[in-house]
Protein backbone atom coordinates (compact mmCIF):
# COMPACT_ATOMS: atom_id res chain seq x y z
CA UNK A 1 0.00 0.00 0.00
CA UNK A 2 1.39 3.33 -0.91
CA UNK A 3 1.87 6.14 1.67
CA UNK A 4 -0.25 9.25 0.84
CA UNK A 5 2.20 11.16 3.37
CA UNK A 6 5.74 10.16 1.52
CA UNK A 7 3.95 10.59 -1.95
CA UNK A 8 3.10 14.15 -0.47
CA UNK A 9 5.86 15.16 0.41
CA UNK A 10 7.99 13.65 -2.36
CA UNK A 11 6.02 15.79 -4.94
CA UNK A 12 6.70 18.64 -2.62
CA UNK A 13 10.18 18.56 -3.31
CA UNK A 14 11.37 20.64 -5.89
CA UNK A 15 14.18 19.38 -7.99
CA UNK A 16 16.49 21.93 -9.59
CA UNK A 17 19.25 21.03 -12.19
CA UNK A 18 22.45 22.14 -12.19
CA UNK A 19 22.57 24.40 -9.16
CA UNK A 20 24.73 25.45 -7.12
CA UNK A 21 27.09 24.28 -10.06
CA UNK A 22 26.60 21.87 -13.43
CA UNK A 23 26.12 17.92 -12.66
CA UNK A 24 24.35 18.62 -9.48
CA UNK A 25 20.66 17.68 -9.25
CA UNK A 26 19.65 19.95 -5.89
CA UNK A 27 16.58 18.98 -3.38
CA UNK A 28 14.97 22.25 -2.99
CA UNK A 29 12.44 21.29 0.18
CA UNK A 30 11.55 25.36 0.71
CA UNK A 31 8.04 23.66 -1.85
CA UNK A 32 7.66 21.58 1.92
CA UNK A 33 8.38 24.31 4.25
CA UNK A 34 5.03 26.26 2.34
CA UNK A 35 2.74 23.76 1.71
CA UNK A 36 -0.29 23.81 4.70
CA UNK A 37 0.12 21.39 7.51
CA UNK A 38 2.93 19.50 5.75
CA UNK A 39 5.34 20.74 8.34
CA UNK A 40 2.99 19.08 11.20
CA UNK A 41 2.64 16.49 9.15
CA UNK A 42 6.80 15.71 8.74
CA UNK A 43 6.82 16.39 12.81
CA UNK A 44 4.27 13.77 13.34
CA UNK A 45 6.13 10.93 10.79
CA UNK A 46 9.34 11.83 13.30
CA UNK A 47 7.40 11.72 16.24
CA UNK A 48 6.41 7.84 15.44
CA UNK A 49 9.37 6.51 13.92
CA UNK A 50 11.25 7.75 16.65
CA UNK A 51 9.24 5.25 18.41
CA UNK A 52 9.38 2.83 15.74
CA UNK A 53 12.92 3.00 15.78
CA UNK A 54 13.00 2.54 20.23
CA UNK A 55 15.47 6.07 19.75
CA UNK A 56 14.03 7.62 23.33
CA UNK A 57 16.00 11.18 23.06
CA UNK A 58 16.35 14.10 26.01
CA UNK A 59 17.29 16.14 23.74
CA UNK A 60 17.46 16.99 19.61
CA UNK A 61 20.42 18.32 17.97
CA UNK A 62 20.18 20.40 14.87
CA UNK A 63 23.09 21.98 13.05
CA UNK A 64 22.38 25.60 10.97
CA UNK A 65 20.35 26.18 8.80
CA UNK A 66 17.30 23.59 8.32
CA UNK A 67 18.00 21.73 11.44
CA UNK A 68 17.13 24.77 12.72
CA UNK A 69 13.62 24.05 11.01
CA UNK A 70 12.72 20.72 11.87
CA UNK A 71 14.63 20.19 15.67
CA UNK A 72 12.91 23.00 17.53
CA UNK A 73 9.45 21.24 16.16
CA UNK A 74 10.61 17.66 17.00
CA UNK A 75 11.74 18.97 20.40
CA UNK A 76 8.67 20.66 20.93
CA UNK A 77 6.11 18.16 20.37
CA UNK A 78 8.42 15.52 21.84
CA UNK A 79 8.70 18.19 25.30
CA UNK A 80 12.56 18.04 25.43
CA UNK A 81 15.27 20.22 24.91
CA UNK A 82 16.87 21.97 21.77
CA UNK A 83 20.35 22.30 21.01
CA UNK A 84 21.59 24.35 18.18
CA UNK A 85 24.92 23.69 16.54
CA UNK A 86 26.35 26.64 14.86
CA UNK A 87 29.21 27.67 12.27
CA UNK A 88 31.95 29.73 14.49
CA UNK A 89 31.15 32.96 16.21
CA UNK A 90 27.43 32.89 16.59
CA UNK A 91 26.71 31.07 19.99
CA UNK A 92 27.35 33.69 22.96
CA UNK A 93 28.74 31.44 25.42
CA UNK A 94 31.35 29.04 25.69
CA UNK A 95 31.94 26.81 23.24
CA UNK A 96 33.16 23.12 22.12
CA UNK A 97 34.07 23.58 18.19
CA UNK A 98 35.05 20.58 16.01
CA UNK A 99 36.33 21.14 12.16
CA UNK A 100 35.30 18.41 9.48
CA UNK A 101 36.30 18.45 5.83
CA UNK A 102 33.74 18.79 3.02
CA UNK A 103 34.74 17.28 -1.08
CA UNK A 104 36.22 20.81 -1.37
CA UNK A 105 37.50 22.24 1.72
CA UNK A 106 36.74 22.31 5.62
CA UNK A 107 34.07 23.66 7.64
CA UNK A 108 33.83 24.03 11.61
CA UNK A 109 30.03 23.42 13.71
CA UNK A 110 30.30 24.96 17.95
CA UNK A 111 27.96 23.78 20.32
CA UNK A 112 27.87 25.68 24.05
CA UNK A 113 29.77 23.61 26.36
CA UNK A 114 26.95 23.37 29.17
CA UNK A 115 24.28 22.52 26.12
CA UNK A 116 24.82 18.87 27.17
CA UNK A 117 25.02 16.77 30.08
CA UNK A 118 26.86 13.30 30.70
CA UNK A 119 24.91 9.99 29.53
CA UNK A 120 22.16 12.67 27.88
CA UNK A 121 20.33 10.63 25.12
CA UNK A 122 20.62 12.72 21.84
CA UNK A 123 18.92 12.79 18.03
CA UNK A 124 20.41 14.70 15.07
CA UNK A 125 18.09 16.30 12.78
CA UNK A 126 18.61 17.59 9.61
CA UNK A 127 16.98 18.38 5.95
CA UNK A 128 19.31 16.02 4.10
CA UNK A 129 22.30 13.69 4.16
CA UNK A 130 24.68 13.78 1.27
CA UNK A 131 28.27 13.15 2.38
CA UNK A 132 27.76 13.07 5.96
CA UNK A 133 30.38 15.54 7.14
CA UNK A 134 27.95 17.83 9.00
CA UNK A 135 26.52 14.96 11.05
CA UNK A 136 29.74 13.19 11.56
CA UNK A 137 30.55 17.21 13.10
CA UNK A 138 27.59 17.32 15.32
CA UNK A 139 28.14 13.43 16.83
CA UNK A 140 31.71 14.03 17.33
CA UNK A 141 30.33 17.08 19.32
CA UNK A 142 28.11 15.29 21.21
CA UNK A 143 29.80 12.74 22.28
CA UNK A 144 32.83 15.22 23.04
CA UNK A 145 29.89 16.40 25.91
CA UNK A 146 29.22 12.60 27.54
CA UNK A 147 26.21 12.20 25.41
CA UNK A 148 24.96 9.18 23.80
CA UNK A 149 24.26 9.23 20.24
CA UNK A 150 20.90 7.27 19.50
CA UNK A 151 20.91 7.97 15.51
CA UNK A 152 20.06 10.67 12.78
CA UNK A 153 16.79 12.08 11.34
CA UNK A 154 16.64 13.70 7.76
CA UNK A 155 13.81 14.45 5.59
CA UNK A 156 15.86 13.53 2.43
CA UNK A 157 18.47 11.39 2.11
CA UNK A 158 21.18 11.56 -1.23
CA UNK A 159 21.93 7.88 -1.85
CA UNK A 160 25.21 6.73 -3.72
CA UNK A 161 27.19 9.38 -1.50
CA UNK A 162 28.70 6.81 0.79
CA UNK A 163 27.33 9.21 3.87
CA UNK A 164 26.20 5.97 5.66
CA UNK A 165 29.40 4.65 5.58
CA UNK A 166 30.97 8.27 6.50
CA UNK A 167 28.89 8.40 9.40
CA UNK A 168 29.11 4.78 10.60
CA UNK A 169 28.45 3.69 13.39
CA UNK A 170 25.66 6.48 13.90
CA UNK A 171 22.69 4.99 12.83
CA UNK A 172 20.08 7.30 9.94
CA UNK A 173 16.93 7.18 9.47
CA UNK A 174 15.52 9.33 5.99
CA UNK A 175 11.82 10.08 5.41
CA UNK A 176 13.21 10.04 1.45
CA UNK A 177 15.68 8.70 -0.90
CA UNK A 178 16.65 10.52 -3.49
CA UNK A 179 19.93 9.43 -5.97
CA UNK A 180 22.77 11.59 -5.61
Amino acid sequence: MADAFLNRLCDSVRTVPDFPIEGIMFRDITPVLSEPGLLREVTNRFVDDLAKLGWHPDIIVGPEARGFIFGPLLAERLGIAFVPVRKPGKLPAATSRVEYTLEYGSNTLEMHQDAISTGQRVVIIDDLLATGGTISACAKLCRDARAEVLGSLFLIELVGLGARDTIAPLKAHALLEFPA
